[in-house]
């Protein structure tokens, strides 16, 4: 079994996109070190020939002074005293008769091959260096002197052979080494990346299976792995966050929609059943359509909610006047508020302006308004109950603010107002879906801005803050 995880182990990693970067990264290197070794074995040859050639004219230039001065005899004897000296440094002389049969210097018989278009001679040595173990060859010129002599003035070529063979080991040794390493490297750093990957994918996996609470785990050095892990956990966070949210609105439809659904098919089976009486049965119809604008209510407030929390208005946002929205507002519920006898305060400022979406943006200041006016208690003992709106600035934020004096929101429960469905028991009385600061928060949010709730001794006041407005 575990030769069996090590051998998947292995085909994973040789079959990773890491290991075939590494083995594209360790070709290129490879043809690189070729051409660097290439070059250098070029340059290093090549300045050996130059020399080389350097010192066969340097001979030539003196045993031609020497035969000027002396003539055939004392040029022979020039050359069987180097020959008898035994001149260590690969000088090759051959001083022939017309016949090329040889007459002083260390080569056994006359090359005959032909020179190249520079007048150089290059010829097997039948006596080569026994430290050598390749071919070699001299490399020589030749002259005809008086009397139909013949001159070769050469050098043997082994040190160029034994610089070409040591840059060629060296070329080999490097080349080993280098594949070596990089296949060590992509090996190593194959499997440290396949150990990241490993660790997401072990996280999707126990997350696909219906585990919600796992996540990336992170190594804490800060890099890379690390960033992108964090940045997982925030979207799983929020997934999570998402999930929950979608559970407890599907639990809170279920529950608060149950009884008005109930409750409107019992009146229209009682108007059913209650046909002659024309009266009665407008009567359940009547209270029927008040249960169907009720679940319609919610239906809308539910996707006003969702649209405000998609983000996707923001691609329609537009300048939108604060000062005539609130000025709307007023207008729609001012008689309203008269109506119950509260009396309404109103300031708007001096008016201000943000990027926004006009709808909801008038949805959620009307949702507070109403909630203001739903939740004020009538006046009694000829004392005037009142609600306010007011606009205001504060640094590049616009604060819209709504007040009453009815009962408030105990502060423990004004984070869990803003929820889908929550009210609190006091109000389970009041006709509402309990949807409407949820929409407001989720407005908020969509703003870029966010809810405050505080108390208003007694009542309370709610304020909407909407950051980049301008005046």
């Amino acid at each position: 079994m575990a030769l069996g995880i090590a051998s998947v182990h292995r085909h994973r990693l040789l079959h990773s996109r890491t290991f075939r970067l590494t083995l594209i990264y360790l070709c290129l290197f490879s043809a690189s070190v070729l051409v660097l070794f290439g070059a250098s074995y070029w340059m290093a040859t090549g300045a050996v020939s130059r020399q080389i050639e350097a010192t066969i004219d340097a001979e030539i230039r003196g045993l031609a002074e020497q035969y000027s001065q002396r003539g055939t005899v004392g040029l022979i004897e020039i050359l069987n005293g180097r020959m008898r000296a035994g001149d260590p440094s690969g000088a090759l002389y051959l001083l022939a008769d017309p016949a090329f049969r040889p007459l002083a210097g260390n080569l056994d018989g006359w090359p005959f091959e032909q020179p190249d278009a520079e007048g150089w001679v290059t010829f097997p040595l039948s006596d080569p260096d026994p430290t050598v173990k390749r071919a070699q060859y001299g490399r020589a010129r030749v002259f005809s002197l008086s009397g139909g002599l013949h001159l070769l003035v050469g050098h043997d070529v082994a040190e160029r052979v034994r610089i070409a063979d040591s840059i060629a080991r060296l070329l080999a040794v490097g080349l080993a080494v280098t594949v070596g390493v990089s296949l060590l490297g992509g090996f190593l750093m194959s499997r440290s990346l396949l150990r990241e990957f490993d660790r997401i994918n072990q996280t999707s996996r126990e997350i696909m299976a219906g585990d919600m609470s796992w996540r990336v785990p992170q190594s804490g050095r800060g890099d890379e792995f690390d960033q992108m892990a964090a940045n997982l956990n925030a979207m799983l966070d929020q997934i999570e966050r998402l999930v929950a949210g979608i559970k407890q609105v599907t639990d809170s439809i279920a529950h608060d929609l149950r009884t008005p659904l109930g409750r409107l098919r019992n009146r229209l089976d009682r108007a059913l059943v209650e046909d002659a009486d024309g009266a009665a049965c407008r009567e359940a119809i009547g209270r029927a359509i008040d249960d169907a604008d009720h679940l319609l209510k919610t239906f809308n407030a539910l996707l006003s909610i969702g649209q405000a929390e998609s983000g996707a208005p923001r691609r329609n946002f537009e300048p939108v006047d604060l000062g005539a929205l609130v000025t709307d507002v007023v207008d729609l519920y001012e008689p309203v508020a008269e109506e119950k006898g509260l009396f309404f305060i109103v300031d708007a400022g001096s008016g201000a302006t943000i990027k926004g979406d006009r709808a909801l943006l008038f949805q959620a200041v009307a949702n507070l308004m109403d909630n203001a006016i739903k939740f004020s208690a009538a006046p009694a003992n000829g004392a005037n109950g009142s609600v306010g709106l007011a606009l205001g600035m504060e640094g590049e934020a616009a604060r819209i603010a709504v007040w009453d004096h009815g009962p408030g929101i105990p502060e423990d429960q004004r984070d869990r107002v803003i929820e889908r469905f929550y009210r609190l028991e006091a109000s389970r009385s009041t006709p509402g879906s309990g949807l409407g600061l949820s929409l407001v928060a989720a407005v908020a949010r969509l703003h870029g801005g966010r809810l405050e709730l505080a108390d208003n001794s007694p009542g309370l006041r709610v304020e909407l803050i909407l950051p980049g407005a301008q005046r």
